[in-house]
C-alpha cells in the first residue's frame, strides 16, 4: 500500500484526468433512474459489457418496477441467465421492484439510507446511483478503484470502506463529482491488475507505485 499522496500531487492528478475526459460517463446501459438500479445491481461479479448485453432487450420491456413485476421473476430469468448468480440477482430485483412499487409510489428513493434497504442493493450499489443519476459526490468503490488507490497513494487503504473514505477526504472538492468514473476508468484500461500500462499512464510521474510496467 502506497502513502497517501499530498494534496498539491492530487490536484494535479486529477487535473490531468479533467483534462483527458471533462466529463466521464458510467458504461452500464440505462434508460431511467430505475433501470439504473437494476444494471447496477445485476453487475455485481460481472462485467458491464455482460450486463449491457442482457439488459439491452429488457429494458425495452421492463423499464418501471411495474413493468418487471409484470414480466416476473421467470421472465427476467430468461433476458438475465447469462449473468452470474442470475437466479438470487432475479429474485432481488422482483423483491426491489415490489418494494418500489408498495412503498414508495413506483419511485426511486434519492436516500443512501432507503437505496440500501432495497434487496440487492448495497452501499457501493447505492452510491452509483447517487452518483450518476443524482448528481451526488458518492464515491463507490469497487476492484478497479480498490486497486489504483492503493497502488498509486490517491486513495490507500486496507478495505473498500478505508478507500472510500481516503477519496472523500483528499480528493479536492471540485474534483469530488467525477473521482469515482476517473478512477474506474483508469483502473479498468490503464492500471490493470495484471499487467498494468504504466508506460503510456497519464500519471505515472506521480504514482507511487513501485513496480512500475515501464
Amino acid at each position: 500500500m502506497a502513502k497517501q499522496l499530498d494534496y498539491h500531487t492530487l490536484r494535479e492528478i486529477f487535473t490531468r484526468f479533467r483534462d483527458r475526459d471533462p466529463e466521464p460517463k458510467g458504461e452500464l446501459e440505462h434508460v431511467n433512474v430505475y433501470t439504473l438500479v437494476v444494471a447496477v445491481a445485476l453487475s455485481a461479479q460481472a462485467t458491464d459489457v455482460g450486463v449491457n448485453k442482457a439488459t439491452r432487450e429488457l429494458f425495452k420491456i421492463a423499464d418501471t418496477p411495474q413493468k418487471m413485476l409484470d414480466l416476473g421473476e421467470d421472465g427476467l430469468i430468461e433476458h438475465i441467465k447469462t449473468i452470474g448468480l442470475y437466479r438470487q440477482k432475479a429474485k432481488n430485483v422482483i423483491k426491489l421492484s415490489r418494494i418500489l412499487v408498495e412503498d414508495y409510489g413506483s419511485e426511486v428513493p434519492n436516500s443512501r439510507a432507503a437505496l440500501q434497504s432495497l434487496p440487492g442493493v448495497g452501499r457501493k450499489t447505492a452510491n452509483v446511483v447517487l452518483n450518476m443519476w443524482w448528481q451526488q459526490p458518492a464515491q463507490a468503490v469497487d476492484t478497479h478503484i480498490f486497486r489504483v488507490g492503493n497502488r498509486s497513494g490517491i486513495a490507500p487503504g486496507k478495505d473498500v470502506d478505508a478507500v472510500e473514505r481516503a477519496v472523500e477526504d483528499h480528493t479536492p472538492a471540485d474534483f469530488q463529482l467525477h473521482a469515482h468514473h476517473w478512477l474506474i476508468l483508469h483502473g479498468r484500461y490503464h492500471c490493470k491488475a495484471r499487467k498494468p500500462l504504466c508506460g503510456t499512464c497519464l500519471i505515472r510521474d506521480l504514482c507511487k507505485f513501485e513496480e512500475k510496467n515501464l
